[in-house]
């Protein structure tokens, strides 16, 4: 196995005990609202990066989901709805895990988050295919 499907496969890996961790959380302590999506937004941003990386894409340390999304755009096809999922769990990243920075989420918006890293899951290992 070459190291960039390696690398590759790392990023998705995390991306999964992020996506996990959101998942576990929202089970038995679905008020840790803030936890939930901040993992929400971290595997959505591991997906992405794990989908450059296999496509030889250099990207910056970067949380926005936007500007990675922009630069995957160069190299394969990327729906408009990714962009509108991607907006949504930006706001959930780096700046909520501050305590001066509180959130409260509905119940719809927290599985939302959570669905939406579901599908960008699917969108990374349909582009990146390897086993």
């Amino acid at each position: 196995m070459n190291g960039q499907i390696k690398a590759t496969k790392l990023w998705i890996e995390k991306a999964d005990h992020d996506l996990g961790s959101a998942k576990i959380i929202y089970s038995y302590l679905p008020d840790y609202s803030d936890t939930i999506a901040f993992h929400c937004q971290q595997a959505v941003e591991k997906y992405i990066k794990s989908v450059l990386l296999f496509n030889n894409i250099e990207f910056q340390r970067s949380h926005d989901l936007i500007y990675l999304l922009d630069l995957a755009s160069q190299k394969i096809e990327v729906p408009g709805k990714w962009f509108k999922s991607a907006a949504i769990l930006n706001g959930y990243g780096v700046q909520i895990r501050y305590p001066e920075t509180v959130i409260t989420l509905t119940k719809e918006e927290i599985e939302s988050a959570i669905q939406i890293a579901e599908e960008f899951r699917k969108f990374a290992l349909q582009i990146i295919k390897i086993a």
